[in-house]
């Protein structure tokens, strides 16, 4: 076995409460990492070991620590559950090769649930299902099965079978690695012949050969079981109770048997990307780092790719929980901490960008704050505090306003707010207040039109750019091309403009992103004496600011889906409730005295409707919400966002304040 197939990079994912970081501590404590076993109830888990975490008891970063079994090196990611902390879970995504995805037994699968899989299915991570609290009064595992076989994926498999629920649970049963002469009880021979069946269906020749024989051997089936999960087409499912220890065994056989190894050469050219930053009193920035390719050791130089500057490495070190050694050497396929970097940003990639992954966006910030501090002489130290939040968590998004001394930062939620003042405080001593949520809108164009700069004067300068806006469908983003040619307009210009066209689109005509339009560079010029690359830097936000005017924006507001679950007695209000909400809903099913309503909410109309819905049904209404879009505002809705910085359109003010800035 190479050293690639030693090792293992692990995400572990839930919804709040299912059981993530409890299941984490016990598989730390079972493989001897640890001695003795935390609680998140009191604080003691290894993961959780931020001072707000251990008070709340959720997880709110991602937390990375390493364990061994069975000869294996395992990197194993722990990540927050709650909805409010997405962000963390969409970083880990990206590094991740395999993953575990626990579900609880008495909940099902709920909100988080299927946000996370819908990522872990477009990125193709082979994925365990861990069915978690086995042993809790409620525990329903075989309506559960059907809860993911209905929302999640057919492909769901037991490769374990148990004999009793709730006190009685003692632990599953693999269905796997079974001698031939084993005896099976009924239920267990029944489950096993499913599975088979399961695995044979995904090879034709396999499954001709199950038909003809009646019965296949181990061998014959388990090499298409292997394929089947790494190519992210079956998804076992194991059975445990993480509470007391029962069936974290087994999930780590599973971890190291079933899941992929990384790819990638040592001798490969050097390749990684920095998908979590953390700050040392004493090391200064921490970059978590995953390689992809190459080898990178202490005092390297290194290429960012993102920043397009050198930066030395001082020391590489492997994090555990607060504990951390020098380990002065990094190898592809492997994840470590890396020192020395002052200026490095989350999702930049260091070396090249082959074999990097892209990302995929899950969390979506739909509310902004404002922040407040108790005295004007703390306000500078409060806004460098935030910066270096951001730093940490780029989807907070600060933004402050120098001359009305406003800052504002996105949200996902409540949870995040709170915890945010109580970062402020244990880490920098300052003591924060937020103003009440309001919705990020969005701009999108309202016709197409063209957007003109000639940024000739005041000389040194050249840049002349014409662009065409147009509306695109919802949800398709920002789609741009350049169609110019390159004597007229330089390669490294026109690079220059595609990379400054999505941050002028940060702020439209009313304040918010423009987003779901087409952006095409039809005309450039460039002067061989007077351009200097910068000139396109200043000139693209005035082009694309004179294209917006032109063609003029609407507001889009956030969406969500949600499924609403009440005694039938109250679900005549709620209907009444949702349509004063501007809410659209389907038909609703009732069935056994419950009524069940799904359908899309604004999140402008809905803020404060989770909090009111348990007073209107008594406690006895489930709602579950998750994030689907932005669609227009009605015609009466209008909202605007003070801007941050010069407006491009006030021309001469903005080239003054922007060649200030770059000079």
């Amino acid at each position: 076995m190479n050293k690639r197939e030693q090792l293992r990079n692990v995400g572990i994912f839930a919804h709040v409460d299912a059981g993530k970081t409890t299941t984490t501590e016990q598989i730390l404590y079972r493989s001897g990492r640890i001695r003795a076993l935390g609680s998140v109830d009191d604080g003691t888990a290894q993961t959780d070991w931020l001072e707000v975490e251990r008070t709340r008891g959720i997880s709110v970063r991602s937390a990375v620590t390493r364990f061994q079994w069975k000869d294996v090196q395992v990197n194993l990611v722990d990540t927050p559950g709650h909805v409010d902390f997405l962000s963390e879970v969409e970083r880990s995504l990206r590094v991740m090769d395999g993953a575990v995805l626990i579900i609880s037994a008495v909940e099902g699968v709920q909100a988080q649930t299927e946000v996370i899989w819908h990522a872990l299915r477009d990125l193709g991570i082979p994925t365990l299902l861990y069915m978690n609290k086995m042993d809790r009064v409620g525990a329903e595992p075989s309506r559960v099965l059907g809860e993911i076989r209905l929302l999640l994926s057919v492909g769901a498999i037991p490769i374990q079978t148990y004999d009793a629920v709730e006190g009685d649970f003692a632990g599953a049963v693999g269905l796997l690695g079974l001698d031939k002469g084993t005896a099976l009880s009924e239920r267990m021979s029944g489950e096993r012949e499913k599975l088979i069946e399961t695995v044979a269906e995904q090879d034709d020749e396999l499954l001709q050969r199950y038909f003809d024989q009646g019965a296949l051997n181990e061998s014959d089936w388990m090499p298409t079981l292997m394929r089947s999960i790494r190519e992210s087409k079956l998804f076992p499912v194991l059975f445990g109770a993480s509470n007391r220890g029962v069936g974290v065994d087994s999930l780590m056989d599973a971890i190291v048997e079933l899941l992929p190894p990384p790819n990638g050469e040592e001798d490969d050219p050097l390749s990684g990307v920095v998908f979590k930053l953390d700050k040392d009193p004493i090391m200064g920035r921490l970059a978590y780092v995953r390689l992809y390719g190459g080898t990178l050791r202490n005092r390297d130089t290194v290429r960012n790719h993102g920043l397009e500057l050198d930066e030395k490495v001082t020391q590489i070190r492997r994090m555990e929980g607060q504990r951390s050694e020098d380990v002065g050497i990094l190898k592809a396929g492997d994840i470590a901490v890396v020192c020395g970097w002052s200026r490095v940003r989350i999702g930049d990639i260091i070396g090249v960008s082959d074999g990097v992954p892209g990302e995929r966006r899950i969390a979506e910030p739909l509310l902004t704050v404002q922040a407040h501090w108790k005295n004007e002489a703390e306000y500078p130290a409060v806004v460098t505090a935030f910066h270096e939040l951001a730093d940490e968590d780029p989807h907070l998004d600060v933004q402050w306003l120098q001359e009305d001394r406003e800052l504002h930062v996105r949200v996902m939620g409540p949870i995040q707010v709170e915890v945010l003042g109580h970062m402020l405080m244990s880490r920098y001593g300052l003591e924060v207040s937020f103003g009440a949520p309001s919705v990020i809108y969005k701009e999108t164009p309202v016709r197409k039109g063209e957007g003109f700069v000639a940024y000739t004067m005041p000389k040194p300068c050249w840049a002349i750019l014409r662009f065409v806006i147009e509306p695109g469908e919802r949800g398709s983003g920002l789609v741009y091309q350049a169609n110019v040619r390159t004597e007229k307009l330089l390669e490294r210009y026109q690079n220059e403009v595609a990379r400054r066209v999505p941050e002028a689109l940060e702020q439209g005509l009313k304040g918010w992103p423009v987003t779901d339009l087409k952006v095409t560079l039809v005309e450039g010029e460039h002067h061989v004496w007077h351009t200097h690359p910068l000139d396109f830097v200043v000139a693209t936000p005035m082009g694309i600011m004179d294209g917006l005017v032109n063609t003029e924006t609407k507001l889009l507001e956030p969406i969500l889906r949600f499924r609403l679950s009440t005694p039938e007695e109250f679900g005549g209000k709620l209907m009444s409730e949702l349509a004063v909400m501007r809410g659209e809903f389907d038909t609703p099913s009732v069935r056994q005295g419950r009524m069940e309503i799904e359908g899309r909410l604004p999140v402008a109309t809905s803020l404060d409707f989770p909090a009111r819905l348990g007073s209107m049904t008594k406690g006895r209404g489930m709602l579950t919400t998750f994030f689907d879009g932005y669609q227009d505002c009605p015609p009466d809705v209008s909202a605007e966002r003070t801007r941050r910085g010069v407006n491009p359109l006030d021309t001469s003010k903005y080239i003054l304040a922007t060649r200030n800035a770059l000079e």
